[in-house]
């Protein structure tokens, strides 16, 4: 008792838990939700940021649109009645050939090519060959395909004075340039169905052309090079050329389509 009376300095008090602390190691065993909500405030600031601006990116209005030109209606509107004519031949054999009830006036022209090509001659008829009602079969699905296309691109379509995708210039071409506009479901219907319809007949046209090469030309082969070049290289490549334009100009537009739903900005 003396000791502590006469001790110099008084005893200091025991430092006292803050609040703070006490009520941390409380909750922290018994709340674990409140420990999460007293995240830093930076972190809830990068969550939230992050949110936001993932819910602007999704909620964007997409504009894609299918816009083919002039130019493209105008093949189609040229080489349709055409493969009708070529189909109606192949499928009405041999009333449509030489002789034929049905050969004149309409299929008067086939006499003359169908001594150039003997596919559309009496030889591969008289050979039972399928290969021409075959591929006469396939013409008549892409026609109903392209005129299916067409009455989309007509009714749900409009003309816009602004180049049509994968067109020239407008200041080349004028008019043949400019688009005719379709949007929402039924322009991806229509660019769907085109599509498809120009890679089948692009193919079955190489596929065309590789039975002559294979089979040594077997029915071109007799002919002047120019009466093949002027009577079967010219009419036919035109269904080579302009169908693999139509399949890379509307599959970029598929592809563009594509990257958009995916939230990417809009390329052209």
């Amino acid at each position: 008792m003396v000791a502590t009376r006469n001790h110099p300095k008084e005893f200091q008090t025991p430092p006292t838990e803050s609040p703070t602390k006490r009520s941390t190691r409380t909750s922290s065993g018994t709340t674990p939700a409140r420990t999460r909500a007293a995240s830093p405030p930076d972190s809830a600031g990068r969550a939230s940021s992050s949110t936001i601006a993932t819910r602007a990116r999704t909620s964007s209005p997409t504009t894609w649109s299918h816009t083919p030109s002039n130019l493209t209606l105008g093949w189609l509107a040229i080489s349709l009645p055409l493969v009708m004519w070529d189909t109606g031949y192949v499928l009405l054999r041999p009333y449509t050939m030489p002789g034929g009830i049905l050969h004149k006036p309409i299929w008067a022209p086939y006499e003359l090519y169908g001594t150039i090509d003997h596919v559309y001659g009496w030889k591969a008829y008289h050979a039972k060959s399928g290969w021409t009602a075959a591929q006469g079969s396939v013409n008549a699905i892409e026609t109903l395909a392209y005129f299916v296309y067409l009455y989309i691109v007509y009714t749900h379509g409009k003309p816009e004075k602004k180049q049509g995708r994968g067109a020239p210039e407008l200041s080349t071409l004028g008019k043949l340039a400019e688009s005719r506009t379709v949007t929402g479901r039924m322009a991806a219907l229509a660019v769907l169905i085109a599509y498809t319809a120009a890679t089948v007949t692009f193919w079955k046209t190489v596929l065309y052309w590789l039975i002559e090469a294979l089979s040594g030309f077997d029915n071109i082969g007799h002919n002047t090079p120019i009466d093949l070049l002027f009577l079967w290289i010219i009419p036919n490549g035109a269904w080579l050329v302009l169908p693999l334009y139509m399949t890379y100009v509307y599959g970029a537009e598929i592809i563009q389509g594509l990257t958009m739903a995916t939230g990417e900005k809009k390329t052209q």
